[in-house]
């Protein structure tokens, strides 16, 4: 099964600087996630790429041991470019 891409907002209790360098550490090392964004003040991270969206909150939760809390989860379809390359691969 493949993954789709999708972009994921997630609450985490981000209280200090350590937190935050901790979370972007964990982060950078998850190799499904393309982009990643912190938000300190608001105590959310949003993460982009192909990833199933429970996996990588278990992940960040285990790495982070805080509680992670799942916002808002948005799929998106593939641009006109990757189904060209997709079907350019299969033939």
């Amino acid at each position: 099964m493949s993954k789709q891409y999708c972009c994921m907002v997630m609450r985490l209790n981000i209280d200090c600087n350590a937190c935050c360098r901790k979370v972007r550490r964990a982060l950078l090392n998850m190799k499904e996630i393309e982009t990643h964004l912190i938000e300190k003040e608001h105590y959310r991270v949003i993460v982009c790429g192909r990833f199933r969206p429970a996996d990588v909150a278990i992940k960040l939760r285990k790495k982070m041991n805080r509680r992670v809390e799942i916002l808002e989860i948005q799929e998106l379809e593939p641009s006109n470019e990757e189904m060209d390359q997709r079907h350019m691969i299969a033939v």
